[in-house]
């Protein structure tokens, strides 16, 4: 399957919601794992800013990889940022997409730096 790498340099990444655990199959619970080392996958929707536009991104990250605290708001940078072109059928129906994957995401900000008071 083809893979795009994606270019994070000239971007700004903040987390827009906190990581969730990522699910194989949501009727049985059970939980999606890495094929090659067997971590559990977990999903990050981040902000993704660059060339004068925003999107949200939900990015599958093996849970070894998140690293600091993640919450809302939190500026991350993203290692091995790829892009995955998918497309399936449903009941007839084709759908498509774009699915992301991440090696990491890393918190930019110090560890246990509290906001200052005014």
């Amino acid at each position: 399957m083809r893979q795009i790498p994606v270019d994070t340099s000239a971007a700004t990444v903040m987390v827009a919601k906190t990581p969730q655990i990522k699910l194989k199959d949501r009727r049985t619970g059970e939980i999606a794992t890495d094929t090659e080392t067997g971590a559990r996958l977990m999903t990050v929707d981040v902000m993704f800013a660059a060339n004068d536009e925003v999107e949200i991104l939900s990015v599958t990250v093996p849970e070894p990889g998140i690293s600091g605290e993640l919450a809302m708001g939190t500026p991350v940078a993203l290692t091995g940022l790829i892009a995955r072109p998918w497309e399936n059928d449903f009941n007839g129906q084709k759908r498509h997409g774009i699915a992301f994957r991440a090696v990491a995401v890393t918190s930019l900000t110090e560890a246990g730096a509290k906001p200052k008071a005014a």
